[in-house]
C-alpha cells in the first residue's frame, strides 16, 4: 500500500472505505466488484411535451419583506383573521400559506392566489429563502415610514439572483405625515426599477390596518399571473414541498404540503426524503377537510409515520415502490453517516498515533496532552426543541453563529414538539441547557429538570432567544478586571513611630493631590512610573485620628500592610477593580 502511494492508509487500525480497498484489488491485479447496484427511488414526473394545453394554476405569492412592516396585517386583512394578534411579539415564526379568493368577470371560472407568509427576522433567513424557491411572484413589503432596512435589501438579492417576479407594496399608508415618494426614491437607489419611474416593477400602496389599496394588489397580482401562463397537470401523481411540519395533538405528524403538481387525494402514499405516509386527511388553511388539492394550493397532510424536514421535496408513488424507495433512502442515509463516522474514527485514531509517537520522542506524559486538549473553546451545549421544523432549522442556524474562538454554541440535538424527560437526561449526559422555543414543558419534566441541574430557557420570540443565550455565552468567557484609579497621594516626609515593645513603624507623612484615598480601597507604590507593590493600607491617620478616606489636599499619615520601603517621593494610588463580563 506504501509503494502503491496509499502511506497514509496504510497503518493497522486505518479502517479502508470502498475507494480504497478497489484500489488495493487493483493493484494485485484483481477486478473489484463493489455492490452498490443503482438503488431504486421516486422522481417527479416528467416535463409534460406540450405545457400550453395544461389547465391554468392558481399563482403562488410569497410576502416578504423588513420584521414589522405589517406584512402579517397585510395578509390579515386578505384573508379577515387576527394571525397577527396570535403571533408572539407580532412576529411570524414560521410560514402560512392561504387562498384567497379573486374577484372574476361573468363566464370565467372562479380564480385564486396562493399567498405564503414567511417571517421577516434574520434568524429565518433560510426559511424565506425556502419560500422565494417554490414562489411565481415576491410581494416585498416596504413601511413607509422606516424605508429600505437590512431584510429589505436582502429580499431584493434573492429576488435578482433567483429572477423572481416582483411587486412592490408601499404599506402604512394610513400614517400621518408618511412620504410615499421618499419610500419610492429609497427604492429607486437600491437598483428597483419601478414602473412609476420607467421600470417594469409595480408598485402599489396599501395599508393593512385600513385595507386601502389591497384590492388594487390583488388585480395587480392576477395581471402578472396571467402574463405568465402559470400551468400544471391538474391529475396524475403529486409533485410538491413541504413548509412546515410539526406534531400536532390527536393528528401526530402533520406537514403543510404545497402542491406543484397532480391532484392529492386521502389514501394516496407519498414520500418526503426519508420520511413516508399514507395520506389520512387533508386540511386547508382553516382546518376544514379538503377531500382533493391541486396544484397552487397548500393543505395540512396527516397520516405521516414520521415527521417530515421543512423544504423537502414530496412525490406520490404506488405503496410498493413508496416502500422501496424508502428503504434505498434510509440505506443510503445509513451509507452516508456510516462514512462519516470512518472518516472520524480514522482521524481520531491518526491523532492518537502522532500522541504517542510525540510522546515517544520527547518524554510527555499523557496528562499534559489532555491539558492541550482542554485549552479548545468552551462550550454552551444545547438541546433545542420547537413548534414545527422550519423555525427548529431557523433558531438551529441562529444559535450556532454566536460566540467566538474562546466560547461557543453547540447544538446536542434538535426536535419538534414539547420538552420530554429524555431530552433532560440527554441534556444532563452532555452538561448542557435544554431550549424550548414556542412549546411548553409539562411540569413533571420541568421539576425532573430542576432535580438534575439542567438549565432550561423558555422564549416564544426568536431574537429575545439569541440574546438569552447570547448571554449565557459570555459568562463562559473570562471576565475583564478594569483598573480605575480613586486617589493619589504623595508621600512627602517619613516618621518613625515608636510602638508597644521598644518597636517601631515606619509612617509616610502624604498629600493627597487627586480624588479621594480611601482605606478599603487597594493601593500600590509608584516609583519613576513603575509599580513596585500593591498591597492594602494598614495605618491611616489625619493628625492622631483614625479615618477611612481622605480629599484632595488633605494631609494623612499611612502605612501599607506588609510593605517598610516607602520614600520620599513615592506616589500612592487608591485604585479599585472592576470586572466586566467578557465581549463576544
Amino acid at each position: 500500500m506504501a509503494k502503491a502511494g496509499m502511506e497514509e492508509q496504510s497503518s493497522y487500525d486505518h479502517v479502508l472505505t470502498a475507494e480504497y480497498a478497489s484500489l488495493i484489488a487493483m493493484e494485485f491485479g484483481r477486478n473489484p466488484i463493489v455492490n452498490d447496484e443503482a438503488a431504486f427511488d421516486i422522481y417527479p414526473p416528467t416535463t409534460h411535451p406540450d405545457p400550453s394545453t395544461l389547465p391554468l394554476r392558481p399563482p403562488i405569492v410569497t410576502i416578504m419583506g423588513h420584521v414589522d412592516h405589517g406584512k402579517t396585517t397585510l395578509l390579515d386583512k386578505l384573508r379577515s383573521t387576527s394571525v397577527a394578534k396570535g403571533e408572539a411579539g407580532g412576529i411570524t415564526q414560521h410560514i402560512g400559506a392561504f387562498s384567497v379568493p379573486v374577484p372574476a368577470s361573468s363566464g370565467e371560472a372562479p380564480k385564486t392566489i396562493t399567498f405564503l407568509d414567511t417571517p421577516g427576522h434574520a434568524a429565518f433567513s433560510a426559511m424565506r429563502a425556502r419560500g422565494a424557491s417554490v414562489t411565481d411572484i415576491v410581494v416585498l413589503v416596504v413601511a413607509a415610514d422606516d424605508g429600505i432596512m437590512p431584510q429589505t435589501r436582502e429580499v431584493l438579492d434573492l429576488i435578482q439572483q433567483e429572477k423572481i417576479t416582483a411587486v412592490v407594496a408601499i404599506n402604512k399608508i394610513d400614517k400621518p405625515g408618511v412620504d410615499i415618494e421618499k419610500a419610492q426614491n429609497a427604492l429607486l437607489a437600491e437598483g428597483v426599477q419601478l414602473e412609476a419611474f420607467g421600470g417594469d416593477i409595480p408598485c402599489v400602496p396599501v395599508s393593512g390596518l385600513t385595507g386601502k389599496g389591497l384590492d388594487d394588489l390583488v388585480e395587480t397580482i392576477s395581471l402578472i399571473a396571467e402574463t405568465q401562463e402559470l400551468r400544471a397537470e391538474r391529475d396524475g401523481d403529486i409533485q410538491g414541498y413541504v413548509l412546515e411540519s410539526k406534531i400536532r395533538k390527536g393528528l401526530g405528524p402533520v406537514a403543510t404540503v404545497l402542491l406543484l403538481r397532480g391532484c392529492l387525494k386521502p389514501g394516496a402514499h407519498v414520500i418526503c426524503g426519508t420520511h413516508h405516509g399514507k395520506v389520512r386527511t387533508m386540511l386547508d388553511s382553516s382546518d376544514k377537510p379538503v377531500k382533493a388539492a391541486y396544484p397552487g394550493m397548500a393543505v395540512t397532510v396527516t397520516g405521516w409515520k414520521s415527521l417530515p424536514g421543512a423544504g423537502d421535496e414530496v412525490l406520490q408513488g404506488a405503496e410498493a415502490n413508496v416502500k422501496k424507495a424508502i428503504a434505498n433512502r434510509e440505506r443510503k442515509a445509513d451509507l452516508e453517516g456510516t462514512m462519516e463516522d470512518l472518516e472520524a474514527i480514522n482521524e481520531q485514531r491518526r491523532l492518537e498515533r502522532d500522541r504517542r509517537e510525540a510522546e515517544e520522542a520527547s518524554g510527555a506524559s499523557v496528562n499534559n496532552h489532555q491539558v492541550e486538549q482542554e485549552q479548545g473553546p468552551k462550550e454552551l451545549r444545547l438541546v433545542v426543541k420547537g413548534d414545527v421544523s422550519g423555525s427548529v432549522e431557523a433558531v438551529v442556524d441562529a444559535l450556532q453563529c454566536i460566540g467566538n474562538k474562546e466560547a461557543c454554541v453547540k447544538i446536542i440535538s434538535s426536535g419538534v414538539g414539547d420538552v420530554t424527560e429524555s431530552d433532560v437526561f440527554r441534556a444532563q449526559v452532555a452538561q448542557g441547557t435544554i431550549v424550548a422555543f414556542t412549546v411548553s414543558t409539562p411540569r413533571s419534566v420541568e421539576v425532573l429538570a430542576k432535580q438534575h441541574s439542567v438549565p432550561l430557557i423558555s422564549s416564544k420570540v426568536i431574537y429575545s432567544l439569541i440574546d438569552d443565550i447570547r448571554s449565557h455565552v459570555i459568562q463562559l468567557l473570562a471576565p475583564i478586571t478594569e483598573t480605575k484609579v480613586t486617589g493619589e497621594a504623595n508621600v512627602l516626609q517619613l516618621f518613625d513611630i515608636q510602638l508597644k515593645s521598644k518597636q517601631t513603624m515606619k509612617v509616610a507623612g502624604c498629600r493627597v493631590a487627586n480624588g479621594v484615598v480611601e482605606k478599603s480601597k487597594h493601593v500600590r507604590v509608584v516609583r519613576k512610573r513603575e509599580t513596585i507593590f500593591e498591597g492594602h493600607l494598614d495605618t491611616f491617620k489625619h493628625l492622631k485620628k483614625d479615618i477611612v478616606e481622605a480629599g484632595k489636599g488633605l494631609e494623612c499619615g499611612l502605612s501599607i500592610r506588609g510593605f517598610d520601603g516607602l520614600e520620599v517621593g513615592d506616589l500612592i494610588q487608591a485604585f479599585e477593580k472592576i470586572e466586566k463580563p467578557g465581549i463576544l
